[in-house]
C-alpha cells in the first residue's frame, strides 16, 4: 500500500528535477545569450562576446587568454553581469580613438 504514494512521488520528483536541471544548465544559458546578442545588435556591434573578451585581454589588459578561458569568461559575464560586454566594448573604443 505504501508503494501507491512512494513510486508516484519518486516519478514526480525525478520529473521535477529533470526539469530543474534542463531548465538552468540549457534552457537559461540559451536565454542569457540571446538578450546578449540582441543588445550587442541593439547598440549596432558586430562583435561576437567571445570576440569581445578577447581583444579586451589582448589590448586593454596585455595578456593573451586560452579560449577555454575565454569561453569560461563569457559564460560568467553572460549569465551575471551582461553589461560587462558593453563596458569591455567601450574601453576598446575608447584605446582605439586615442591611438
Amino acid at each position: 500500500m505504501a508503494t501507491a504514494f512512494i513510486i508516484p512521488i519518486i516519478l514526480a520528483a525525478a520529473a521535477g528535477l529533470g526539469g530543474y536541471l534542463l531548465y538552468r544548465y540549457v534552457i537559461y544559458d540559451a536565454m542569457c545569450k540571446s538578450s546578449v546578442n540582441r543588445i550587442l545588435s541593439s547598440y549596432d556591434i558586430n562583435k561576437t562576446p567571445a570576440q569581445i573578451i578577447r581583444e579586451f585581454h589582448e589590448i586593454i589588459r596585455g595578456e593573451k587568454i586560452s579560449e577555454q578561458k575565454v569561453r569560461t569568461l563569457e559564460k560568467m559575464y553572460r549569465q551575471t553581469d551582461p553589461d560587462q560586454f558593453l563596458e569591455m566594448y567601450d574601453a576598446l573604443r575608447e584605446r582605439h580613438t586615442d591611438n
